[in-house]
């Protein structure tokens, strides 16, 4: 599908790939990776012909359909259904043609290639695709105007998801998705039937999602089997046995050196010098050790606080002159909880974590914090208030006015801050150095509880896991937001669920939770907590049989409309059939006969596919 060939690729001077060579065959699922700045976004614009190489060759395969998620979505009066099934141009552009074509023997093949690549069942999938991504019914049906940057790009996702390109590339596509829509993601590019290649830090979803790591590193590419934890382990061994060989050789370069400065001037041994001598020139050198790039931070805390940090009793929160977004908050929290939020965007994770964080006062009831309570807030929102032109230094000197420049730089440096990039301003610097230069104004303050709302967005692999450790270390409570689940799976021990208008426990860890968000449980309301594991075999075999009594008609029903398609499926194929037999092109009366059949099956079909979705998700919420 796709070779990239002694690739060389220069950016005001300075080279991003180096001689890069790669193969991908066709029908593989790839997971580009490598640290901030390492030029994987580059790759993807060389490929997709909007950058052009200094040297080298990318090969696709000729005719391969090549997509990737749009910069923007419209913003106009079109709703996301519209725009997704625009995603497909072939589809749209044959379905336009099919409603103004007068040949016979055109529309035919028109009708042919319809059916071939699924046409008629388009609004349907799309449907599907922007359900995973959060859009219900309702939202499916309103104008793009309406909605934020962050779910148009959503839009944007859903119409090359459902395009299916020959070659699919994303660049870190769970950037504008909560954790439900990065889960539906996951299973759906891990079903993904063409060749995939997807830049992600997202460690689950390079390691359910993917089955190739290609890493780029040092200007190079190298293509490993397996998910990312395989790729780490085969990396690991890749580089012991490198420093084995490496130091062999070593070895036998000093034994050889020695013997030649002992003997090279001896008239009987000089021979004998010089053959050792031509060893040593002829020993290839071996490819330096790759550099590891490590961040290392932490979060101080000073004070640490009397159980319970937090109560809330009764308490509802919103915003001025609307209806709470969040009644009956019944909560506690004390200072060693590590807390994750879960629950889709919109639903009032945010929302919470400002209530606890003092930004918003409750509506109703109560909220009593403890007397020297100083959390920290991190958001990713607050790299707008950021002075572009300021350097980091700035920054913190404006929270450190007595500070000295050393304590200053002192603070940076802790977060991965060196000498240049402190004193580089703040609009030149990447999302991921944004982000640590957050944590490290966060932390000046010492506090006693965190709240991270999405901390990993534009954070690499090895920032993530730096925060990992630095959360796990911090002797203070902890409230976590993140579509990472991986983050949230290593930091948190409690999960709480946004859902319904309140917050409530969650008693399933994350797999529960996946398994119930892929189901399509959160479409009914908030996610249901595990059934209780000590239920006794005998009762849980009644209820089994109690669910399937209960399940039985929406079942039969599910059933019939499968074999009722089936049937449409096959008269459709008939009769488009017999629209495409040449001996019924000199009959005008029969092709006008079959075009109306095809009509009235193609209605039949849309009814039966709506009659279906209806029944499968009643099925499935029952269920």
């Amino acid at each position: 599908m796709l070779r990239i060939d002694g690739l060389t690729f220069r950016i005001a001077g300075r080279t991003i790939l180096d001689g890069a060579s790669a193969t991908v065959p066709d029908g593989h699922r790839v997971g580009l990776i490598g640290h901030n700045g390492a030029g994987k976004s580059t790759l993807l614009r060389l490929i997709l012909g909007q950058y052009h190489p200094d040297e080298g060759e990318i090969v696709i395969e000729r005719r391969a359909k090549i997509g990737t998620v749009a910069q923007e979505a419209p913003g106009g009066d079109e709703t996301p259904l519209d725009v997704v099934l625009a995603g497909d141009a072939e589809r749209a552009e044959l379905l336009k043609a099919a409603e103004t074509e007068q040949d016979g023997h055109r529309l035919a093949e028109i009708h042919e290639r319809l059916a071939t690549i699924g046409a008629h069942a388009g609004p349907a999938r799309a449907q599907r695709i922007l359900a995973g991504l959060g859009f219900d019914e309702a939202a499916q049906g309103r104008p793009m105007r309406s909605f934020s940057g962050g779910w148009r790009m959503r839009v944007a996702l859903a119409a090359v998801l459902f395009a299916e390109p020959d070659l699919l590339l994303l660049d870190e596509p769970t950037n504008y998705l909560d954790l439900e829509g990065t889960l539906w993601l996951e299973d759906f590019l891990a079903r993904y039937p063409r060749t995939l290649i997807i830049v992600s830090h997202d460690r689950d979803l390079l390691n359910k999602a993917v089955g190739h790591i290609l890493h780029l590193e040092q200007g190079k590419l190298t293509l490993y089997a397996g998910g990312f934890d395989r790729f780490v382990k085969t990396r690991a061994e890749k580089i012991a046995n490198l420093e084995a060989q490496r130091q062999k050789q070593d070895a036998a370069r000093k034994h050889l050196q020695s013997f030649v400065d002992r003997f090279r001037y001896k008239a009987t041994k000089a021979k004998q010098a010089q053959a050792r001598l031509k060893m040593i020139e002829k020993m290839e050198p071996l490819p330096e050790l790759p550099g590891e790039q490590r961040i290392d931070f932490s979060f101080p805390c000073k004070d640490e606080l009397a159980p319970p940090v937090v109560t809330l009793e009764g308490a509802a929160v919103g915003y001025e002159g609307r209806p709470p977004v969040l009644r009956n908050l019944n909560l506690r929290i004390d200072p060693d909880d590590r807390i994750a939020l879960l629950g889709s965007n919109g639903n009032g994770k945010s929302t919470f974590a400002k209530l606890i964080a003092g930004r918003l006062a409750p509506a109703a009831g109560e909220v009593r914090r403890a007397p020297k309570l100083r959390p920290g807030f991190f958001a990713q929102h607050q790299q707008d208030e950021f002075h572009l032109d300021e350097t980091p230094i700035n920054h913190m000197a404006a929270l450190l006015p007595k500070a000295s420049p050393t304590e200053v730089r002192s603070r940076l440096g802790a977060f991965g801050f060196g000498a240049t990039l402190a004193e580089t301003p703040v609009g030149r610097l990447s999302g991921g150095e944004k982000a640590r230069l957050l944590f490290a104004l966060m932390a000046v303050d010492a506090p006693n509880m965190i709240i991270l709302d999405e901390p990993t967005n534009h954070l690499d692999i090895q920032a993530r896991e730096a925060l990992v450790a630095a959360v796990n270390d911090y002797a203070g409570a902890v409230i976590l937001i993140s579509h990472d689940r991986h983050l949230i799976e290593a930091c948190a021990d409690r999960l709480w669920l946004v859902a319904g208008g309140t917050v409530k426990p969650f008693e399933g860890d994350m797999e529960d939770y996946r398994r119930q968000v892929l189901a399509g449980a959160f479409d009914e309301g908030p996610v249901k907590s595990a059934a209780a594991p000590s239920a006794d075999r005998k009762d849980q075999r009644r209820e089994a049989a109690r669910q399937r009594e209960a399940l039985a008609p929406l079942v039969k029903r599910v059933k019939a409309i499968e074999t009722q398609m089936e049937k449409l499926a096959k008269d459709l194929a008939k009769t488009e059939a017999a629209l495409a037999d040449p001996k019924n092109f000199a009959d005008p009366a029969r092709l006008a006969d079959l075009g109306k059949q095809r009509a009235d099956l193609l209605k039949a079909q849309e009814a039966a596919e709506n009659d279906w979705l209806e029944a499968q998700e009643a099925l499935e919420a029952a269920s």
